[in-house]
């Protein structure tokens, strides 16, 4: 697999080129995607190769971090590197609560428990130093469903709140009746700013966030934010919508005051996206947006957010950070949430923000040993023994690298932070 071969596509007199190497296809954007229309749908990962075969240079490092006494990890998929380099930073949903039938402890994946009406106690914003030692904490009942972090030059640290605490019907009532009592203070939907003490400095979006869909009369605020990211200027961006309607980035500056919002859910090439999961730069500031359910990721231009280029061998991206244009890009879906992009397994791809090769890959275990065929038009995965393959988000989906290059994973189904050294 070691050929280039050059594909080129032309549109109404516009040439748009891919480039298929090593089994990875990444398409130029510019003219060749505003040819084929904002709404042209984009169905080149059905046919882009699986880049599952790069070899795994790191070792698993399991239960690195240390939580207090009493504490056992939750969900989490937020993580980044402090300032210093070394020390890591997790969003963390709060651990696991009693089990009102008793028995082992209930795993959960919200600081806020609706059986109870009431917020963890727990602090959702954690600190680690490069020993894996719990050095600070912070944010114990302002936020129900940590998602994104982002730590920024001055060492501030960002969190988005993706959900809510308000009422909703119990699993198995039926329809009409009541819901529960609101609580007494609504949270969620937010984006938060904390100094490296966990002093809140600045608070965008409205506590409990818009109604799903109300963003063109609130544009300001959100209904699931899932990251956020600071420009050189400060100026601010969070990308928003985690399954619903709603898929868009909303530009603030460096104030909170809100500037613009782009795109809607979509799949086509241009300012559309389904799920903009997580967000990066790269090293010519160009904006890498994670576009998790249209199974690819978009490099766009960081003012005008023009598509520049798709990358589909990264595969379903949930989470993507880079250093020194290494792409590091978690995928923690394809054949699980995801079936139909089951012939990717899931794991962490590693790659060039310059040319989009892969060079290597730690493969999530719970994917080994599973066999993936097209079955009547369907994808059929099956373990070893023939059993269904695994289900749910797994491995990790927040992803973050150290000076020294040491991988941290959040993982949100298997309730890990683990770390990964170069063998």
């Amino acid at each position: 697999m070691g050929r280039a071969i050059r594909v080129s596509l032309t549109v109404a007199g516009v040439v748009a080129f891919g480039i298929l190497s090593g089994g990875m296809l990444a398409q130029g954007g510019g003219q060749g995607a505003a040819a084929q229309g904002a709404n042209a749908p984009d169905a080149a990962w059905r046919t882009a190769t699986p880049t599952n075969d790069a070899p795994n240079p790191y070792n698993t490092i399991e239960g690195w971090a240390k939580l207090p006494a009493g504490r056992e990890w939750g969900s989490t998929s937020a993580v980044d590197i402090d300032k210093d380099g070394k020390s890591v930073w997790v969003g963390e949903r709060c651990g696991t609560r009693p089990n009102p039938q008793g028995g082992a402890p209930v795993s959960t994946n919200s600081c806020w428990d609706a059986a109870a009406g009431k917020m963890s106690e727990f602090d959702p914003v954690l600190k680690f130093d490069s020993s894996g030692k719990l050095v600070k904490s912070f944010g114990a009942g302002m936020m129900v469903f940590p998602h994104g972090i982002h730590v920024d030059r001055d060492g501030n640290i960002w969190m988005t709140d993706g959900n809510d605490n308000k009422p909703r019907p119990r699993p198995g009532q039926p329809a009409g009746t009541p819901l529960p009592a609101a609580p007494e203070k609504i949270v969620g939907h937010q984006v938060f700013k904390f100094s490296p003490d966990g002093k809140l400095l600045l608070t965008l979006g409205k506590a409990g966030g818009n109604p799903p869909g109300a963003d063109a009369e609130d544009p300001a605020s959100f209904y699931q934010p899932n990251d956020v990211i600071t420009y050189p200027n400060g100026d601010i961006l969070v990308g928003e919508g985690h399954g619903g309607a709603n898929s868009r980035l909303i530009l603030f500056d460096k104030t909170g005051k809100f500037i613009k919002q782009f795109g809607k859910k979509g799949t086509g090439l241009e300012g559309e996206f389904d799920q903009p999961h997580s967000l990066a730069f790269d090293s010519r500031g160009r904006l890498w947006v994670a576009d998790r359910a249209n199974n690819r990721v978009q490099v766009l231009d960081p003012k005008t957010f023009k598509t520049l280029e798709t990358h589909y061998q990264f595969s379903r991206n949930s989470g993507i950070f880079i250093k020194d244009d290494i792409v590091y890009a978690a995928d923690s879906e394809s054949g699980s949430v995801n079936p139909m992009h089951g012939a990717w397994k899931r794991g962490i791809r590693i790659g060039s923000a310059k040319d989009g090769k892969v060079t290597a890959f730690i493969p999530d275990p719970s994917g080994e040993g599973v066999t993936f065929a097209m079955v009547d038009g369907k994808p059929v995965l099956k373990k070893a023994d023939g059993s269904n393959g695994p289900g749910g988000t797994l491995a990790a989906e927040g992803v973050a690298v150290d000076k020294d290059g040491i991988i941290y994973g959040a993982e949100v189904g298997p309730h890990k932070l683990q770390r990964y050294v170069k063998k």
